[in-house]
């Protein structure tokens, strides 16, 4: 039986508090930060349970998908191994594990849907990496997956949890509330040099608007905007959740309900950026805010990833 492998990449995120500083020195490349944001990332942290739930998550995402492939395949034997953008284990690890296994070939999936250069780019470039730092005769060919937020099945898994998320809100009320689609946000200088991010995180919410709305009964009050900005002088993709919120509580919409449609698993820009921090400005304007339930291991998310993974050769 042939032998396959997937390699599920995703950002990576400390493990205990003693790991924020680290791991905040990866993501800046070797720059030291400064102390005070080194207390406020660990604060927020500290504020979710003192670590990032991520890795845990996408290992469980990875076994869920090993299974569901072998299940459905009878000619293939597939293989997961998960490696980290920017903490253990790193994807040099994955890939070096993968060839040791004697994987001559597979896919390599971002868990992110939608394209952008400095997102799923900058993971192909650590995928890049990793390879040149495996001998040729050992080193797997490997499909890549540029992007994957218009593929039918996530479209649905998505769809699936707005149509849950509404049933947290009174019958009566669920035609009137506000679903506010997410995503992080990236310097605008990327779509001005073409890149596909916002147009694909605009069609990937219409599109889950419109099969939601199917599920429902009725079209939905829906609008788009961007989440956990960095800091410093850089003009990021808006409008920011930071403003959209309190702009549509005092516009009259007093219940919303949040779709982060650029994350599919639970980590610290959802449980803290959005559980914490948006539900508190909703809150001091006087509404209500939820989110819906992170995609994770859900059964229809597992099936559009096995789904993805055999669409890619």
């Amino acid at each position: 039986m042939k032998r396959r492998a997937v390699l599920l990449m995703a950002y990576g995120g400390p493990e205990k508090l003693a790991d924020v500083e680290p791991f905040l020195l990866d993501i800046r490349g070797g720059r030291p930060t400064p102390a005070e944001l080194v207390e406020e990332i660990r604060e927020r942290y500290a504020a979710i349970g003192g670590r990032s739930p991520l890795l845990e998550i996408t290992r469980a995402q990875a076994a869920a998908l090993q299974r569901r492939l072998n299940e459905e395949d009878g000619e293939v034997e597939w293989k997961t191994f998960v490696g980290m953008r920017h903490w253990h284990p790193y994807v040099a690890q994955a890939v070096e594990e993968m060839a040791e296994a004697g994987y001559a070939d597979g896919v390599a999936l971002c868990l992110a849907p939608q394209f952008s250069t400095m997102s799923i780019g900058a993971y192909f470039a650590k995928l890049d990496e990793a390879l040149e730092g495996v001998a040729q005769k050992r080193r797997p060919a490997l499909a890549r997956v540029p992007s994957w937020g218009d593929h039918p099945t996530f479209l649905e898994a998505v769809a699936e949890k707005v149509e849950l998320g509404l049933e947290r809100f009174p019958a009566d009320r669920r035609r009137e509330v506000k679903v506010v689609f997410t995503a992080h946000s990236l310097p605008r200088r990327i779509v001005e040099a073409g890149d596909p991010y916002d147009d694909q995180l605009r069609a990937t919410a219409e599109a889950v608007a419109g099969r939601a709305g199917q599920r429902v009964g009725h079209p939905l009050d829906w609008t788009f905007c961007y989440q956990s900005a960095g800091a410093g002088a850089v003009d990021w993709l808006g409008p920011p959740i930071e403003e959209v919120v309190p702009e549509l509580s005092r516009a009259g919409h007093r219940d919303l309900l949040i779709a982060p449609v650029g994350f599919v698993a639970d980590h610290v820009e959802v449980l803290f950026d959005l559980d914490v921090e948006a539900r508190a400005l909703a809150e001091a304007e006087g509404a209500r805010l939820e989110r819906t339930e992170s995609l994770n291991t859900s059964p229809p998310f597992i099936r559009a990833l096995a789904e993805v993974v055999r669409g890619a050769g």
